[in-house]
């Protein structure tokens, strides 16, 4: 991060500074109180079950002596207050997303915030790979893509930083559009439209209104890049003042893919054909829908001068963020990590995965799905039923609606399936069912945990 001073803070926040100096400087934002020290910020967050101005104290013991609160009379109250410079301002979460557009304001650089239903963090680790090639490029630490997680993303940003790589989660109205304003994208990419968050959006039709408000902010200087094969993102419904940039299949995009060849474990290579110049991608992670993102981050970076040929070698280097597709292997069992979050696209892309990759058994454990809504037990099933006709020999189902998973599978004529209503009880029988020489892929929705079941297995 770029050094500020309090008196910077106080007009990035649009508060007053009631303590202190304001050629007090900073260097780092920090929301922790067991982590902050010398020469952070701290901004003391206020959430619907915590309040930091509680740790006041705590942080000025650490070192820390500057800091932005809503809450006056804690700040009074705090051992050490007399010793610190403090902003006071109306709602501290809104004071950090001021403070990093008024950050983003003194960079010189380029923005590119990504979205969709799955497939984001995926796609912004690749557009950092392919960026790398060429810029000084950041990107969100983790998953940090909120209305937190963003704002502090950007107020980590070097001052030499020349591309800025934003990942924008969201799940209902209104989420994508405050972070839009916020960062300001010059280039937005759309992911996909699937079922993610359904129930608070209420439809595809809903989760595609929602995405796109991505775009609220832009004019003709700006671009927006989306795989046109999707039912909703396509030029028939996309229309705008900005560029539109396509990826897909059809022969009609501005990069058309072809020729994927699917490795396992080992990645995927495919083709891009971009105004009559062809190009081979080797990129190693597993997927064959990994091709869809690859080619969106060879698009993103081709908006800021990067050729094929650059983006091939920044391909070919990428490493997901952990828990999305990982691979590994002990005791003469092959562990495909997946557990990061599941929706019945990514469900069925992991299962692609399972089947390209080597071994003696297929074996999926797959918990549930969450946020679908009235659509829940129909796609739990439609799950089901593609690993039956995938070829999955043995389906392990784990969860309350994962038991649509297992009905689906059974109904489509898969002979080994098992149901267990929670981790609990597949765990306890665990190693009656997996074998020495299976593949095995572990997936499920956050709030499952299904990386407790990787952990045990790996042990």
């Amino acid at each position: 991060m770029k050094k500020l001073t309090m008196k910077q803070i106080e007009e990035g926040t649009g508060g007053r500074l009631i303590r202190g100096s304001g050629l007090a400087e900073v260097g780092e934002i920090c929301t922790d109180s067991r982590k902050a020290k010398s020469e952070d910020l701290f901004f003391a967050l206020v959430g619907d079950n915590h309040d930091a101005h509680s740790y006041i104290g705590q942080v000025i013991e650490a070192g820390s002596r500057n800091l932005v609160i809503s809450d006056e009379a804690a700040l009074s109250q705090a051992k050490g207050a007399e010793e610190v410079s403090a902003v006071l301002v109306e709602d501290t979460t809104a004071a950090l997303q001021h403070l990093a557009a008024y950050y983003l304001g003194l960079l010189d650089m380029k923005k590119i915030a990504v979205t969709g239903s799955t497939g984001k963090t995926s796609t912004r680790d690749m557009i950092w790979y392919v960026c790398c090639e060429k810029y000084k490029a950041q990107k969100n630490v983790g998953n940090l893509n909120n209305h937190i997680g963003v704002p502090l993303t950007i107020l980590s940003f070097e001052e030499d930083t020349q591309v800025g790589i934003l990942e924008m989660g969201m799940d209902k109205f209104g989420e994508i559009d405050l972070l839009a304003e916020l960062a300001r994208p010059d280039i937005g990419v759309i992911t996909n439209i699937g079922l993610s968050h359904i129930e608070n959006l209420g439809s595809q039709e809903g989760i595609f209104q929602a995405k796109m408000e991505l775009t609220n902010y832009f004019d003709e200087k700006n671009t927006l890049i989306v795989h046109q094969d999707d039912e909703f993102l396509n030029k028939e419904r996309i229309q705008g003042p900005y560029r539109l940039v396509t990826t897909g299949f059809d022969g009609k995009s501005d990069y058309i893919i072809s020729r994927i060849d699917d490795f396992g474990a080992e990645g995927i290579q495919f083709t891009l054909e971009h105004r009559g110049q062809t190009q081979r991608f080797s990129l190693p992670v597993p997927g064959r829908h990994n091709a869809f993102n690859g080619a969106l981050a060879v698009a993103a970076g081709a908006q800021l001068g990067i050729t094929m040929e650059e983006a091939a070698r920044g391909l070919s280097k990428v490493r997901l963020t952990d828990k999305r597709l990982t691979v590994r292997g002990k005791n003469g069992i092959k562990v495909i990590d997946d557990t990061y979050n599941a929706s019945p696209d990514s469900m069925k892309g992991a299962i692609d995965v399972l089947m390209h990759t080597r071994g003696l058994r297929s074996v999926a454990v797959l918990g549930d799905m969450f946020e679908l809504g009235q659509t829940s037990g129909e796609q739990h099933r439609l799950v089901g039923t593609y690993a039956a006709e995938q070829g999955v020999e043995l389906l392990v189902a784990v969860g309350k609606d994962a038991r649509f998973i297992a009905e689906g599978a059974k109904e489509a004529g898969l002979k080994q399936v098992r149901y267990f209503s929670d981790k609990k009880g597949f765990l306890s029988e665990m190693e009656s069912i997996i074998e020495k020489g299976d593949v095995i892929l572990v997936k499920g929705s956050r709030g499952m945990k299904m990386e407790e079941i990787v952990k045990i297995i790996m042990e």
